[in-house]
């Protein structure tokens, strides 16, 4: 059992994300630790990016906190390979397109196998170009996330008998971002995943309530959450590590059913 099955192998998971070197990479790695330890079953770890596409004002700023403060993927990579020598949560960055051609595909997923980056997430890369990473992606054990939406329709089953690691459900259209209300049938489109394919199946974009994060628990195997920790990194800064902690704590618990 690979680092991304056993994250998935002591019931829901719960699956935070940081934008790494918001404020600084120190504070992303105490961040990695102590999410790690109030249960968090594996962590995403964002590039920061001049342009992320996917993301809602909450990450933006983020990114540009990160990028101004000098943080490099090199950089991200050093801070990774440091981690593994304290923490085997499972680890998946999620970047974009243009900073991992600009880095070098094969050096990047090099880099990921060396430091312990266990999956890859790309919002950007459509499922039918795949093939621009996913030969990379295999030579270094590295799971290459597939995404789907309220509207890939079709697509879902193509893309669900291809997938690796799990499935990331998008729950909501648009950016990424805190919502009062998820009206999306996340139910259905696990059920279309899982009738191709037995793979993990979870939910992020616009969860951040203890209650959501119960109520995508009950029809997925996994709930992931970005902004609304985000937000606490943003609030908190150099200190974010305790509140952090206690947010995952309070949503693994949430999505145990405890």
């Amino acid at each position: 059992m690979n680092r991304v099955e056993s994250a998935f192998s002591r019931g829901k998971a719960f699956i935070p994300f940081v934008t790494a070197g918001d404020p600084c990479l120190e504070t992303t790695g105490q961040l990695v630790l102590r999410m790690a330890d109030a249960g968090a079953d594996l962590i995403e770890l964002g590039i920061p990016f001049s342009d992320p596409m996917a993301e809602g004002q909450v990450i933006q700023q983020a990114d540009v906190r990160a990028l101004a403060a000098g943080t490099t993927a090199d950089a991200v990579f050093e801070m990774v390979g440091r981690l593994r020598t304290k923490t085997d949560v499972p680890l998946a960055l999620m970047t974009y397109m243009n900073p991992v051609f600009v880095y070098g595909a094969d050096k990047f997923l090099e880099n990921c196998s060396h430091t312990g980056i266990d999956a890859l997430i790309v919002p950007d890369l459509p499922f039918e170009e795949k093939g621009e990473l996913e030969p990379q992606c295999q030579k270094n054990d590295v799971a290459l996330i597939s995404l789907i939406a309220p509207t890939s329709g079709q697509r879902i089953q193509k893309i669900a008998a291809q997938a690796q690691g799990f499935v990331y459900c998008v729950s909501s259209l648009g950016v990424t971002g805190v919502r009062a209300q998820i009206t999306t049938d996340i139910g259905q489109l696990v059920s279309k995943v899982k009738a191709v394919k037995n793979i993990p199946c979870a939910v992020g974009f616009g969860v951040s309530t203890p209650q959501q994060a119960r109520e995508m628990a009950e029809v997925a195997d996994g709930v992931i959450v970005g902004s609304a920790i985000v937000k606490l990194v943003a609030q908190y800064g150099r200190q974010s590590a305790a509140p952090v902690a206690e947010y995952v704590r309070r949503m693994k618990q949430a999505i145990s059913g405890k």
